[in-house]
């Protein structure tokens, strides 16, 4: 199931590594291990080096260490937050919308994020077996509706070149699949998986894309972007997605640094998701009218380019919907309050002639 390539260095996998790097206080470690008991820990070399175990507000280091917090399981909080159950129609596969199903051939990742809205299952089983990776394909060749797959998880790119060529094969063979997604971390968090061979393996007659999961700037160590360079010179279309987490980039300056270092690399913010309501996740959790005043001020200080759609993910599995903040108000009968990007309103008034719409 592991990824081919180079070899690399060690992951951090223990609470005593994270010891040994001066990431948890040593007295620390009795209760970090009772949070892992129950929620995986997993950092690689290239985000463990990337933090500074000096800052206590690291924001690498608060995305992936584990903490106590996460013991704190507040009533709203769930272990299915986004509704996947709800919505499987074969086994890994997620069919919320008609156009696209996400299917999940591994339950494994390359880092295990203190915030996941699937922290339940990742990290445990390895995911699908032959025979239900198997079933899954029958049924998307079964579903002419189905143009986009998404490959998630866990995180696609821990398998190898090998089961992913596989799997390409398979979904590129099936003619109505137009798209494949990937969703990912691995070429930020463990760049050196992005090899040639790799890269080989994209050019398909069906369009391959990555939505890469990206949080703060200082993910983007000088080997991510090598990685990410990469994927754009093979003609791989790159969009990002980042969750809005309290203490981390709860702020316009650096929502704004993170978006242009994207921009920058030829990568098109898309979704910032407002935080799912997993179990223990509570002291990442930021308020909607916090995210929307945040996209507020970033529509007057952004380029459009760089502009990501702030999501809800309506829990139960009702679907993603954006929850940005408003522009326009009625103000009667073919008039409209328009709020401009520094906060003045202007009157727009609708229709040729003028009158109601």
């Amino acid at each position: 199931m592991t990824s081919e390539g180079p070899q690399r260095p060690p992951a951090v996998v223990r609470v005593a590594d994270l010891v040994a790097r001066g990431l948890i206080a040593p007295e620390a470690a009795p209760a970090v291990e009772r949070v892992t008991q129950d929620f995986s820990l997993r950092i690689t070399a290239d985000m463990a080096a990337a933090i500074d175990p000096a800052d206590p507000a690291d924001p690498i280091a608060r995305q992936f260490v584990p903490g106590t917090a996460e013991l704190d399981i507040a009533p709203e909080e769930v272990a299915d937050p986004i509704g996947d159950g709800v919505h499987e129609i074969a086994p890994g596969l997620i069919r919320r919308y008609p156009d696209r199903a996400l299917l999940k051939p591994t339950h494994l990742c390359q880092v295990y994020c203190r915030f996941c809205f699937r922290r339940e299952t990742v990290g445990g089983d390895p995911g699908l077996g032959e025979a239900e990776l198997a079933a899954a394909l029958d049924r998307i060749r079964a579903e002419p509706g189905l143009f986009e797959v998404i490959l998630s998880g866990g995180d696609p790119l821990v398998l190898s070149d090998r089961r992913i060529g596989r799997l390409l094969d398979a979904l590129d063979a099936i003619e109505h699949v137009g798209m494949i997604r990937f969703h990912t971390r691995v070429p930020v968090v463990d760049p050196a998986r992005i090899t040639p061979a790799f890269l080989d393996l994209l050019d398909r007659r069906a369009a391959v894309w990555f939505v890469l999961h990206v949080n703060h700037a200082s993910e983007l160590t000088e080997n991510a972007r090598k990685s990410i360079r990469a994927l754009t010179r093979a003609g791989v279309p790159l969009l990002a997605q980042t969750v809005l987490l309290k203490g981390i980039n709860d702020d316009a300056a650096v929502l704004e640094d993170l978006f242009r270092s994207l921009v920058a690399l030829r990568v098109k913010p898309y979704y910032l998701h407002h935080l799912d309501r997993a179990r223990g996740t509570g002291h990442f959790r930021t308020s909607l009218a916090e995210g929307r005043s945040l996209m507020r001020t970033l529509r007057g200080r952004l380029t459009g380019i760089a502009q990501p759609t702030y999501m809800l993910d309506i829990p139960g599995g009702h679907g993603k919907v954006p929850v940005g903040p408003d522009y326009v108000a009625s103000a009667g009968p073919g008039l409209y309050r328009v709020t401009d990007p520094q906060g003045a309103t202007h009157d727009y008034r609708d229709g040729s002639d003028g009158g109601p719409d």
